[in-house]
């Protein structure tokens, strides 16, 4: 495990892969002197990463920053193995305890948590501000803002209209703030790297703009992805489609 602050620790699931860049990151949260922990993440069903995570117990609560199952499948695993309850936005990845509102604050092994919704990514997704004693807050973006790259706005209820009103609230909250991605190393300053997700968009929006004002408004998903996308590897392909596919339907509720 790898410490961030005294109250913030990462543990990395060994799942690297196009999608999960170097792996999925588990968080540890704990003040300094609390019996007990948080995990943020509980990752992929991999019995070592979850022993490993059950280790650092004992376990209070889990945490879900969003459905997918590089981050989730490790949940009903890690309960069985601590008895914590499993929270997340969706019902569906909640074992034994409620869903997230938006704006909830938790008090758990010595640290504040806020449920900060961050839709976009997918519609589920969200984001934690924690606050440790004596210690400077720290933003969990999940898959909203990673440690390097982009993200994909993913099927089927990601948006970007919304992952564009996430990235504001997350300026807001995350000026000059450390943040802890799902995926890739820490950010030092979540507001700048906001303010450069936010210009990528904007980049590719207007390329896409260009492709469908040279092609036509007709111009499918494909067509896009062999003009703006020519020069990505292989293997990403498929979460460029599904970007392309959340830019247009962007524009055409636009117009």
């Amino acid at each position: 495990m790898g410490g961030v602050t005294p109250s913030v620790t990462v543990l990395r699931a060994d799942n690297p892969g196009p999608m999960t860049l170097d792996g999925t990151r588990s968080v540890v949260l704990r003040a300094p002197g609390s019996p007990s922990c948080v995990v943020v993440d509980p990752g992929p069903d991999d019995d070592t990463h979850l022993r490993a995570l059950a280790a650092a117990g004992p376990v209070d609560l889990v945490l879900v920053t969003h459905r997918h199952a590089d981050h989730t499948a490790g949940s009903p695993r890690l309960r069985e193995l601590t008895g914590a309850p499993v929270r997340a936005a969706d019902p569906e990845h909640c074992h034994g305890g409620a869903p997230l509102r938006d704006g909830e604050v938790i008090e758990a092994a010595g640290v504040r948590i806020e449920v900060v919704a961050t839709p976009g990514h997918t519609g589920d997704s969200v984001s934690f501000r924690v606050d440790g004693p004596g210690e400077a807050p720290v933003v969990l973006t999940g898959d909203t803002v990673l440690g390097r790259g982009t993200t994909v706005i993913a099927e089927p209820d990601g948006s970007l209209a919304d992952y564009l009103h996430s990235l504001d609230v997350l300026e807001r909250l995350g000026a000059g703030r450390l943040a802890v991605p799902a995926h890739g190393p820490a950010i030092e300053d979540l507001g700048a790297a906001v303010q450069a997700y936010r210009s990528h968009r904007l980049e590719r929006l207007a390329q896409v703009r260009a492709v469908l004002a040279a092609l036509g408004p007709e111009a499918t998903v494909d067509d896009v992805v062999a003009h703006v996308y020519a020069d990505v590897d292989a293997a990403v392909l498929p979460a460029a489609r599904q970007s392309v596919a959340a830019q247009l339907a962007y524009l055409r509720a636009e117009r």
